[in-house]
């Protein structure tokens, strides 16, 4: 196979095993195993497991931000465009968490914490350099105040994240950030200087 096809492959397999079993108990023999390779296959292209599981990730949220500013484009306002993309990339990574990772083993483990930390910080990368290369908002907002609407809402919603019990804990502090917090940081963001 050729060394794109490997890394698919061990993509493809990553997908389903994070998905299907969690991070915590899919191991590298498995993912090996399901990819058709060799382990020290999967090391020459992934050094840990841990690289393949953010590789998965930010491919997953990648293409949900494209489609997601894509879709929200016709949006009758800067405001309202803002506020449905955060909302909904937020909803993205509390999901890609719950599914792949499993909010278990990332309130328990320290690695997956720091982990959390660098996916964090790359979603709030990939997220500003979406909306600056929208030359809409690129005209209209400073990145200084895109990055900070990002920030902010970031770590809010990973904030929750982490205290939630329940699912029903999650979506009503989902509701809340929609309704009570969110228009107030997307305000700040637009206003004059």
């Amino acid at each position: 196979m050729e060394p794109d096809q490997v890394i698919l492959s061990i993509k493809k397999s990553a997908r389903e095993l994070f998905r299907r079993y969690g991070y915590n108990k899919t191991s590298v023999n498995e993912l090996a195993k399901q990819a058709r390779i060799a382990k020290a296959t999967f090391y020459k292209h992934f050094a840990s497991k841990e690289l393949i599981l953010h590789a998965v990730l930010m491919d997953y949220i990648r293409e949900n931000v494209e489609d997601i500013l894509n879709k929200n484009i016709r949006e009758k306002d800067l405001s309202t465009f803002l506020a449905n993309t955060i909302l909904r990339v937020s909803r993205v990574t509390y999901t890609v968490c719950n599914e792949f990772v499993g909010w278990e083993f990332i309130r328990e483990s320290a690695n997956a914490q720091e982990y959390l930390k660098i996916l964090s910080d790359d979603l709030e990368f990939l997220l500003l350099s979406s909306f600056i290369q929208n030359e809409t908002i690129a005209l209209t907002v400073p990145e200084e105040r895109l990055t900070f609407l990002i920030k902010s809402s970031k770590n809010i919603v990973f904030s929750f994240a982490f205290t939630s019990v329940t699912d029903a804990d999650v979506r009503k502090n989902f509701i809340s950030f929609q309704k009570e917090i969110l228009p107030y940081l997307v305000q700040a963001t637009l206003l004059e200087s």
